[in-house]
């Protein structure tokens, strides 16, 4: 990956006081879709880690991963399947297959759905999301192919905000660190 993508990710980034009566800042990753630079290198970014692997599906959680996702998949050369949340409001008619998530950082267990027709035995999938800091929504994810017969490659992220031992246990790649970020 080019330095700059690096540089630009960082530079692009703010944290956001949401105001009185929140516990903690929020990430403010806008700056990154704004930037058409940015948005050009990161399919191709998320992509590379995982290009010899052969996927051939992305999959990626609402709402951030519905953008990168197509990315990342665009770059390979393969589709994508979306991975719904129910509180969302786009949840899709048809067979779905669940899981949920362990608690995330906040204590919450997220629902992801996919719709079984577009994920199946002999799917090579590529995991993508912007941000991770516990991996609960990939384990969910990755529990969703399983169910599915699909053989999960890794996950590849812009941000990897997590133990060193979760990103090796579930094969995260990313393009930049939390500690990278501006604090």
């Amino acid at each position: 990956m080019a330095a700059n993508l690096t540089e630009r990710l960082v530079t692009l980034f703010r944290w956001i006081d949401p105001g009185p009566g929140t516990s903690h800042l929020v990430s403010d990753i806008s700056g990154w879709w704004r930037d058409p630079a940015v948005l050009a290198e990161l399919g191709p970014a998320l992509a590379a880690p995982y290009r010899a692997a052969q996927p051939t599906v992305v999959l990626a959680p609402a709402v951030t991963g519905l953008l990168l996702g197509p990315l990342a998949a665009t770059a390979l050369g393969v589709g994508f399947v979306a991975a719904y949340k129910p509180g969302d409001g786009r949840l899709p008619a048809g067979p779905l297959t669940w899981a949920q998530s362990p608690p995330d950082y906040r204590g919450r267990q997220v629902d992801l759905a996919v719709r079984d027709r577009h994920l199946g035995p002999g799917d090579r999938v590529l995991v993508v999301d912007d941000w991770v800091r516990t991996g609960a929504q990939i384990r969910a994810l990755y529990d969703i192919c399983a169910a599915r017969g699909a053989e999960v490659l890794g996950t590849s992220v812009v941000a990897v905000d997590c133990p060193p031992e979760v990103a090796a246990e579930l094969r995260i790649t990313g393009l930049v660190t939390g500690a990278d970020l501006p604090g």
